[in-house]
């Protein structure tokens, strides 16, 4: 048997996750692929060789023309036969919001998709919903194991908010973007940790206000989407909330293939 295991992290900011230690986590955690969202940061402006060191030789960087804002990034441990680079759709691509990275068995995107913290932005969210759906919809048909992984920012259920009701009208728990969450497993995606994992409290990012982290007051907005073919390849899928980095935390999965 083979396995894949597969990391995702919002690092906000590679630079400085770096500084904090990213790389020893790495190398600890020692994922074959790592999915990296908001890299606020262009690949030359990274100390890459130090990547490669710590065993990912194959890097691949899709930056935001906003400097310093958005952007993703894929490190790989094998190198792909082919790497994708946004979606084709332009408003999105400005964004530096989508790479994805194929291989013989599976193909793996980096997804980080936009925040709705005000109404303009909300608006310009819920669009991004909509056409990565229809993207996603032709892109499967193409690539049927594709796993999504990324910072959603969209707590699916009450169980994924440590005050759902309090949250109800918050952006990222709204009722619009939940039934868009539930739309898109439904579309043929497996939320791989709850697939495993039914235990409440189990978040991925805390507000950097108020002590949340340590009073683990929560919301888990980061996923690793599986599409439904790979679904008897799931193995085991975890978050890991000791990794301090970042205002999130990493989360894997891991596919077995004979």
């Amino acid at each position: 048997m083979r396995k894949i295991t597969i990391a995702s992290y919002n690092v906000n900011g590679i630079r400085a996750a770096m500084r904090k230690g990213f790389l020893q986590w790495l190398q600890q955690t020692n994922p074959d692929i790592i999915c990296i969202q908001e890299t606020k940061a262009r690949e030359e402006q990274v100390e890459t060789q130090a990547i490669e060191a710590a065993g990912y030789p194959y890097h691949y960087w899709f930056s935001a023309q906003k400097k310093g804002y958005s952007g993703v990034a894929i490190f790989c441990k094998e190198k792909p036969n082919n790497v994708a680079y946004g979606t084709g759709i332009d408003y999105m691509d400005f964004e530096g919001r989508n790479i994805r990275v194929d291989f013989d068995t599976i193909s793996v995107m980096s997804l980080y998709l936009p925040s709705g913290t005000n109404l303009n932005r909300l608006e310009f969210k819920l669009q991004y919903m909509a056409d990565f759906q229809k993207y996603v919809n032709g892109l499967k048909a193409k690539i049927p194991n594709l796993v999504i992984c990324g910072d959603y920012n969209i707590c699916h259920q009450a169980i994924d908010i440590h005050d759902p009701k309090r949250n109800a009208n918050v952006s990222g728990f709204l009722p619009v973007e939940r039934k868009w969450i539930d739309q898109f497993i439904n579309s043929g995606f497996i939320d791989s940790f709850r697939y495993l994992n039914k235990k409440p409290h189990q978040y991925t990012w805390w507000t950097y206000r108020a002590n949340a982290r340590a009073n683990n007051k929560g919301w888990r907005i980061d996923y690793n989407m599986v599409a439904k073919p790979l679904q008897e390849n799931i193995k085991r899928a975890v978050i890991l909330p000791e990794a301090f980095h970042s205002d999130h935390c990493p989360h894997i999965v891991t596919l077995e293939f004979p």
